[in-house]
């Protein structure tokens, strides 16, 4: 019965564009699932929707796994992931009857729950209740959807197995067997890291070669003992063990010096009651290639956070926010421009940064309580902590800064600049991947102190640090193209040239039209190479649960997330 178990199926992707920087592998497991079946219990199924334009649309399914309320499912969802974009997922619970398409039935369905990919990947391992319709909980059902990394060649490590004289569980034919690897974690739990496919009538299977991410496989780490399972596979799902056996994949190297690589399978029950067992047939690793590189979500599911912060002109260019011809006019109705943009790469933000607050600073202006001039404030008027509750405490603390201020000039962000590089100084002298920060930067005009921003990007090349820049209005933005090193490298005055391309341009009016989503996709993009670059230029490896490995087969070499 084919629908019961199968093989680990080949990279689905997402609708996007053709240059995708990585792909994300996810595994899903339920606890406590509602029993539909009055005579069994259910035989769930998870089919994950992706949203595209608005409309849920199936993207892929697991197999159904027979009579069983806590199911491990081999499948694995692989996803293109683009930092750049808010990829609403949904995954949805079903009870499957016979080997039909799943049915509108509501005791068919067994529970949904809605996120994005960025949660997904940002947490590593999601834990939710399972909602029916309306909300309501389905009972103390919970769906876990763990997150690794796979990018076509990219850190991963090929295995092919095979056994020999495996015990024969059947009366009237051999065994089916299959094997099951599992990775024990620092809490005692184990991960079902792969399922081969089932080989029919054989006890001496050959299993197809099958790639897993060395993240997946042992969390980086060689000594991390892998659990290994041999199975009689039964239509009913009522598997017979054959037996097990322990392995690391330090063990596994071994064959790459031309050793022979084999594990007995034990069955515990027989070697204690049988006198004379010796083991229940012995599974032989024949072939392992190994290649590993750090990527963007080497460094974010290592624990680096991603600091946002957001830098707003009120220069008296933008005209009185009171008059409705200002760009800082608040419309009940509709957020003006900066409000839009502050939104739309803000969203995309909060899902990497684990406490939600974000610096929020202004320029330009005169402040209270002596309005004086400032070219860096922060909108909250509390000096000692600039940082605000979510995007929506920045859109407050801006809106409630405006009637405050008096617009004034004239256009400075050196200064901001200078402060973050700074701040992201004090972060990169702790050696490790902890965090990066990103500085948005919205202005209506081409900047007055050029020269001394240029100064201040070159010296912010060398700290964990990216800046965006949207130009707000109408204004001729075409000096603004200088700080922008696509067209040639940023230097500074005195013509030291950037250490890396850290600043990316665009005019607001470009996607006055286009979705929110749109403007967020093209100044976050180059992004995640900018987080590689940078770690890898300092030859700084991801955090925990990263291990550096001493093997030298296993020697990182860094790389941006395309190649």
């Amino acid at each position: 019965m084919n629908d019961v178990l199968e093989a680990t199926s080949p990279a689905t992707s997402l609708s996007g564009p053709a240059t995708c920087v990585t792909k994300v592998e996810l595994r899903v497991s339920c606890k406590a699932l509602l029993d539909r079946d009055t005579l069994n219990k259910s035989d769930p199924c998870v089919i994950l929707m992706v949203q595209n334009d608005g409309q849920w649309i199936e993207l892929d399914r697991t197999e159904v796994i027979k009579s069983n309320l806590h199911p491990v499912f081999g499948k694995v969802f692989s996803l293109d992931y683009y930092f750049e974009e808010v990829q609403k997922l949904r995954f949805e619970v079903y009870d499957i009857h016979g080997t039909h398409s799943i049915g509108t039935r509501d005791d068919d369905f067994l529970g949904g729950v809605e996120c994005t990919l960025g949660q997904i990947v940002a947490q590593k391992k999601m834990v939710k209740p399972l909602l029916l319709k309306y909300g309501k909980y389905a009972g103390k059902s919970t769906i876990t959807v763990h997150a690794e990394e796979i990018s076509g060649n990219n850190g991963y490590v090929e295995l092919s197995f095979c056994a020999k004289k495996l015990d024969d569980k059947d009366l009237f034919s051999k065994s089916d067997p299959f094997l099951e690897i599992y990775r024990i974690n620092d809490d005692e739990t184990e991960q079902l890291v792969y399922r081969t496919e089932v080989i029919k009538n054989n006890l001496n299977p050959v299993w197809e070669p099958f790639k897993v991410s060395l993240m997946s496989l042992c969390s980086c780490d060689e000594d991390r003992k892998l659990k290994c399972l041999v199975w009689d596979h039964d239509s009913r799902g009522k598997h017979d063990f054959i037996g097990e056996f322990y392995a690391t994949f330090r063990e596994m190297q071994k064959i790459s010096s031309g050793n022979k690589v084999s594990w007995d399978c034990m069955n515990p029950k027989y070697k204690q009651k049988k006198r004379n067992y010796k083991n229940s047939g012995v599974v032989i690793l024949t072939d392992l290639k190994l290649h590993r590189v750090y990527s963007f979500l080497d460094y974010i599911m290592g624990g680096c956070q991603i600091h946002f912060t957001v830098a707003i002109d009120f220069t008296a260019s933008n005209g009185d926010p009171r008059n409705s011809c200002s760009l800082h006019y608040i419309n009940p109705y509709q957020p003006n421009e900066y409000l839009k943009a502050l939104i739309a790469v803000g969203e995309i933000c909060q899902d990497y940064d684990s406490d939600k607050r974000f610096s929020a600073l202004g320029f330009g202006a005169r402040i209270p309580p002596n309005y004086e001039v400032s070219h860096d404030f922060a909108i909250n008027f509390n000096p000692e902590d600039d940082e605000c509750e979510e995007i929506q405490g920045v859109v407050e603390a801006y809106q409630n800064c405006l009637p405050k201020i008096q617009l004034y000039g004239p256009t400075n962000v050196a200064p901001i600049i200078n402060r973050l590089a700074k701040v992201a100084a004090g972060d990169g002298n702790i050696k490790d991947a902890s965090r990066y920060h990103i500085l948005l930067i919205l202005t209506d005009g081409v900047v007055t102190d050029m020269a001394d921003t240029r100064e201040a990007i070159v010296r912010a090349s060398y700290q964990p640090l990216s800046i965006i820049i949207v130009g707000v209005g109408n204004a001729d933005f075409t000096d603004m193209q200088i700080l922008d090193g696509d067209d040639g490298v940023l230097r500074s005055p005195k013509g030291e040239p950037v250490l890396r391309d850290i600043v990316q341009f665009v005019p607001f009016r470009d996607f006055k039209t286009a979705s929110p989503a749109a403007l967020a996709k093209c100044v976050l993009a180059e992004v995640p190479s900018q987080v590689v670059e940078y770690f890898s230029h300092k030859a700084i490896s991801p955090m925990s649960p990263m291990r550096d490995l001493s093997t030298p087969i296993l020697s990182p070499v860094a790389t941006t997330p395309t190649e």
